[in-house]
């Protein structure tokens, strides 16, 4: 029996801090795929689009605040039962409004040492294992 192919969704997310250095999470929707889990903010990249486009776009759609991602991205594979995340994660900062609650259920601003209070996915887990370790330095 062959195996099934997985479907890849490549997907960027913005590590975005505030001057004391806290990190700007965001809640999943109680309908969503994993729901009321937190995450960083961001979401899927649309075809023909950049990496840095989407992630612009998806915050502007997700929080109403215009953002410029800051370096380059820290990327990793998490494979799902169902699908392959392909996730690029960017440090960025907010160049204009401040957030609201437009395509998520919370937001809050979190210490980096508060992070791992809170329920994230897998994917958004690994990240903070990875890259707050690698950015708070």
């Amino acid at each position: 029996m062959p195996e099934s192919v997985k479907r890849t969704l490549r997907v960027v997310a913005a590590q975005i801090r505030d001057q004391n250095g806290n990190y700007l999470i965001t809640q999943r929707l109680p309908h969503a795929a994993l729901p009321l889990l937190w995450e960083f903010p961001g979401g899927k990249v649309e075809p023909g689009e950049s990496d840095e486009a989407a992630l612009v776009r998806e915050i502007q759609e997700e929080l109403d605040v215009v953002i410029e991602p800051t370096g380059p991205a820290a990327s990793m594979v998490a494979e799902y039962e169902r699908h392959v995340i392909d996730f690029h994660s960017f440090p960025a900062r907010i160049v204009r409004g401040a957030p609201r609650r437009i395509g998520v259920w919370e937001f809050r601003w979190v210490s980096p040492a508060d992070l791992g209070d809170y329920r994230f996915p897998p994917v958004d887990q690994a990240a903070i294992e990875r890259l707050v370790g690698q950015w708070v330095a």
